[in-house]
């Protein structure tokens, strides 16, 4: 391993630093160490850094599905793809607040919203910083993921007291290009920077079990582990099945194991980051979400439904934290 550079100003919450220089060589040896090493050392990076006992619990509403222009290889949401998902328009704030209410009831304390567009135009734009407004003082904290965006509709988001901004990575630099190709990863740096210039945070991660490789998905963490800040989170997305889209043809389900290893190097390389088990929790049985708290995942979203796919059920979540002494608020 190389010797950790201190940035001034950036030490993590135990003091140690918090590295931005990170070489390709070195996630791929963490990624090889012994399971049982490389677990021991995870799991001491997240106790320096967060309670190992207790997991985030977020919720996560489309607010308008369908009828994107992006040809995202994966997505069941693009116009490309036949995938038999009708478009909507965007939902009333009404829904949305209803919605936002219901979740908080259920003990999630971040309320996600993703909406379906290249970019927004100004008129929706005005309608979701209502509900942003709308769901704060529901007393919930906020995320939306609704495309590119200009550094003046990010200082928009910001007036209206949005919390964090989704907008992913999704694979490699090499990988990338073999699955979009209406936009550019140069774009999604862009807009994550409008998105740091005006003090919102940022959510951004990835999708595995597309057909990449494992130096792809590690590809990809060098990449979040070396902007000039790290996410405060990071999404690990399993893909979830959708027929239709060009993925479903190269995708393959990651081995339990590798999953595990990928977020353990993740903790290490981003100590103070929140990792998320994303979607396709419902392909990962207790044993292996066990694993993955173990190994520094500290974030879940609740909820029968993720956008269009499904995630295990509320009392599923509860009766496994349950069982493993995990906090989290779900009721």
């Amino acid at each position: 391993m190389g010797d950790a550079v201190e940035v001034e100003g950036n030490s993590g919450r135990n003091g140690a630093p918090v590295r931005r220089d990170w070489e390709r060589a070195e996630a791929e040896g963490l990624y090889a160490l012994p399971f049982a090493d490389l677990l021991f050392r995870a799991q001491t990076v997240h106790r320096g850094n967060f309670d190992p006992n207790h997991v985030e619990a977020a919720s996560l509403l489309s607010i308008k599905t369908g009828g994107c222009p992006e040809d995202c290889a994966y997505c069941a949401q693009s116009v490309h793809y036949d995938t038999g998902l009708k478009a909507t328009r965007l939902m009333d704030r009404a829904e949305v607040v209803a919605a936002a209410q219901r979740a908080k009831a259920a003990g999630a304390t971040r309320f996600c919203m993703a909406a379906a567009w290249r970019s927004p135009k100004d008129r929706d734009l005005d309608q979701v910083c209502d509900m942003i407004a709308a769901i704060k003082r529901v007393g919930m904290e906020t995320c939306v993921t609704l495309g590119m965006l200009t550094p003046k509709q990010a200082a928009r988001l910001a007036d209206a007291g949005l919390d964090f901004y989704n907008h992913n990575v999704d694979s490699s630099p090499e990988f990338y290009r073999s699955i979009i190709t209406t936009r550019t990863l140069q774009d999604r740096i862009d807009t994550l920077t409008h998105v740091r210039e005006v003090g919102i945070k940022v959510c951004c991660g990835g999708i595995i079990g597309m057909g990449e490789q494992v130096e792809d998905r590690l590809g990809m963490l060098v990449l979040l582990a070396n902007l000039p800040n790290h996410p405060e989170s990071i999404p690990i997305n399993l893909w979830n099945e959708v027929n239709g889209v060009p993925v479903k043809v190269t995708a393959e389900r990651p081995d339990p194991i590798a999953l595990v290893r990928l977020v353990a190097t993740a903790r290490i390389m981003m100590p103070e980051s929140v990792v998320r088990l994303a979607a396709g929790r419902q392909y990962m049985t207790d044993e292996l979400q066990g694993l993955c708290f173990l190994a520094g995942a500290n974030s879940i979203f609740v909820g029968d439904v993720l956008l269009t796919t499904k995630n295990p059920q509320l009392d599923r979540d509860a009766s496994l934290f349950a069982r493993l002494g995990i906090t989290s608020g779900l009721a």
